[in-house]
């Protein structure tokens, strides 16, 4: 062919060709796929129920707490008891619990080479430890067999069970000094009782003598003195009736109408001494003493009843005998 027969078409174009995967390829990267996504579901399920498991953990420990009514050999014991469900693998799971020189260990526990532990501090000092166990070799994860999700667990369980046991020894230390305290007021009530019986007894033999001894001879010798003498053994029998005898003071609280004459009447008249040797000692006439003996009947409100006023007033003492003293303010 000649050259003037050839024809100018111009500048070549190429054209782009896009190339299908093919059906058979297509079949193999969907199952891989698929089988990512089933793989990802399966792990994260997984690690959600060993989530699951720790926080189940924690919770039995707080109803342990509840549970122990104080006691703390008893908590330990059930705290120990729920640590092999918590880790991953707790078949071939055992625990242990040391504290002090006691253990508290799970069922079939048995120590292997496989061991997971966190100290357990009290008070600012190392008490005890929380160990965890596997009874068989297991894959190597993140600390040995061991989650680290689970060393996170074990450090929270031995740093609540020191503060645990914190809060009770605090508890039953409070409940021995409360005991003590309690037997010391016990102790101090009783002894004060006792000193109030012997400061009864006492003063009772004194007002006793002075009653039937001192003052009877006072009487005596004051029938025959003279006026001064006279008048020196009544300042000597009203301070023997002011001391000796707590009477006067509590007739005189528990009647504050009768006024200070009538009072000492109410004395003579507790020691049985008639109208004549009242108004002889006291230097007034029988009149003059009868007179005060109707004003302390009234006063007594004994007016209408058929009570002798000796018999009463001595009654009345008695009574005052069984009531402890108090001081004024």
């Amino acid at each position: 062919m000649s050259q003037a027969n050839k024809k100018d078409t111009g500048p070549v174009e190429t054209s782009q060709v896009r190339i299908s995967p093919s059906p058979q390829a297509e079949s193999q990267e969907q199952p891989h796929a698929v089988s990512e996504m089933i793989a990802r579901e399966q792990r994260l399920r997984h690690a959600l129920e060993e989530r699951v498991k720790e926080l189940n953990c924690l919770y039995s420990i707080a109803e342990a707490v509840d549970r122990s009514a104080g006691s703390l050999d008893e908590l330990l014991s059930d705290i120990v008891g729920v640590l092999p469900e918590s880790w991953q693998y707790p078949k071939i799971t055992c625990a242990r619990i040391v504290f002090e020189e006691r253990e508290y260990t799970s069922n079939g526990f048995q120590r292997s080479a496989w061991r997971q532990a966190a100290g357990i501090r009290a008070s600012g000092e190392d008490v005890g430890v929380v160990e965890v166990y596997y009874l068989t070799e297991m894959p190597t994860i993140d600390e040995g067999p061991f989650l680290k999700e689970e060393r996170l667990l074990i450090n929270a369980v031995a740093e609540r069970t020191g503060k645990i046991i914190d809060r009770l020894r605090a508890t039953q230390q409070l409940e021995i000094e409360r005991n003590a305290l309690q037997e010391s007021n016990i102790a101090m009530r009783q002894l004060m009782g006792r000193i109030r019986e012997e400061k009864a007894e006492i003063g009772a033999a004194v007002q006793s003598n002075v009653d039937k001894i001192i003052l009877p001879i006072v009487d005596a010798l004051d029938q025959s003195a003279s006026a001064q003498q006279s008048r020196y053994l009544s300042l000597l029998r009203r301070n023997l009736e002011e001391i000796a005898s707590p009477f006067a003071d509590r007739l005189s609280r528990a009647f504050l109408s009768l006024t200070p004459m009538e009072i000492r009447i109410c004395n003579m008249v507790r020691r049985n001494l008639t109208t004549k040797q009242i108004a002889r000692l006291q230097g007034i006439s029988p009149a003059t003493v009868s007179h005060h003996r109707e004003h302390i009947r009234r006063k007594l409100k004994l007016t209408s009843a058929n009570v002798n006023l000796a018999t009463y007033l001595h009654a009345r003492m008695s009574q005052w005998e069984d009531i402890p003293e108090t001081s004024g303010v």
